[in-house]
């Protein structure tokens, strides 16, 4: 059997591929993936002969893979008979398996939801001893769909192309979209899956509770997102992501009464609260503003922005960019309006 590196090297790669049950792969794609891993790698891309030959060297001593082959969409794909085989396994130490333990414990807060049920498997698989939960997450009894998370999570986290179909509350009529999912995402108690239309690649994101079914769709290639999307969601409040807005500088007011709210709990993490000479300069410039501090955030305008900053009524007042103050404004004056007339 050979040795060298670049032997392994292949072998590690194709063993990731043959336990893959989220996709399926013939020769020719298993020659074309494994390429464009030892491309990037830094080495020189192999013929599918030689795929071949090194996945007959996983049937034998010292692997002793079990390699079966089946059809699907008129292909002959190849896959390890048992997926949790591989051949690199080896026993967990002791603080591994403490880690291990940390870690599917946080993630229990999701038990019950299908999907998940793999974790109380794997747990007992690795033999590891039940504890107690020393983290509680918020949990919101009244989201509709959440059985969808682990599905879209199985699928996210294996970059399975799916097919969303889904409602909104204006449109109770079903639609439907094939999409590429890249990143869940928690807000205000509920989830979203954010990710690129197939159709156009265009990022959006759907909140769970709309989603009515998910079909995995293996057999169209995944595109993977050029971007780093939790990255871009540092700029923004929520899910609401406008390709066409730009990053604000937004200086606000916050009365006595709530100012260490905002202190301990920022509204955005790019928070700054302005103090001194920057202070006293801006008292100077609304006279009218007594006591309170001043704060800064750069982000991106969108509509839960501006429902944050709106939810401290008059203990908040944007002073600058105009543009965000008078929205807020008009805002207000439109419940103004309506306020009035239903008063008797």
């Amino acid at each position: 059997m050979p040795t060298n590196k670049n032997a392994l090297t292949r072998y590690k790669f194709l063993d990731e591929l043959l336990s893959d049950r989220h996709h399926y792969f013939d020769i020719h794609d298993l020659t074309d993936r494994v390429n464009e891993k030892l491309v990037t790698a830094g080495l020189q891309e192999v013929t599918q002969r030689c795929i071949e030959k090194d996945i007959h060297y996983l049937e034998y001593d010292p692997f002793f893979a079990e390699v079966e082959h089946f059809r699907a969409g008129g292909r002959r794909c190849i896959r390890y008979a048992d997926p949790s085989f591989t051949i690199f396994k080896k026993e967990l130490s002791s603080e591994e398996s403490n880690l291990i333990l940390e870690v599917l414990n946080t993630i229990g807060q999701f038990d019950g939801l299908a999907h998940f049920e793999w974790l109380e498997r794997f747990k007992i698989g690795l033999g590891l001893k039940a504890r107690p939960k020393v983290i509680s997450f918020s949990h919101n009894p009244y989201l509709q769909n959440s059985n969808l998370l682990g599905v879209l999570f199985d699928n996210t986290s294996n970059q399975v192309v799916v097919k969303l179909e889904y409602h909104t509350f204006l449109d109770a009529e079903k639609k439907a979209i094939v999409f590429h999912p890249y990143l869940l995402k928690q807000y205000n108690d509920r989830w979203y899956i954010i990710g690129a239309a197939d159709c156009d690649k265009k990022i959006l994101n759907f909140a769970l509770d709309r989603i009515d079914n998910v079909t995995p769709l293996p057999e169209i290639k995944f595109v993977p997102c050029e971007d780093d999307l939790a990255e871009r969601f540092e700029d923004i409040v929520g899910v609401t992501l406008y390709e066409d807005r730009k990053l604000e500088h937004i200086i606000f007011w916050v009365s006595d009464f709530s100012k260490d709210y905002i202190i301990t709990k920022p509204i955005h993490e790019s928070q700054k609260h302005l103090k001194s000479d920057i202070s006293d300069d801006i008292h100077r410039r609304y006279p009218n503003l007594k006591g309170g501090a001043f704060f800064s955030i750069d982000c991106i305008p969108n509509y839960e922005l501006i429902r944050e900053l709106c939810s401290f009524g008059k203990e908040l007042i944007v002073l600058e960019p105009y543009s965000i103050q008078n929205e807020i404004y008009n805002r207000i004056t439109l419940m103004i309006e309506e306020y009035s007339s239903v008063r008797i």
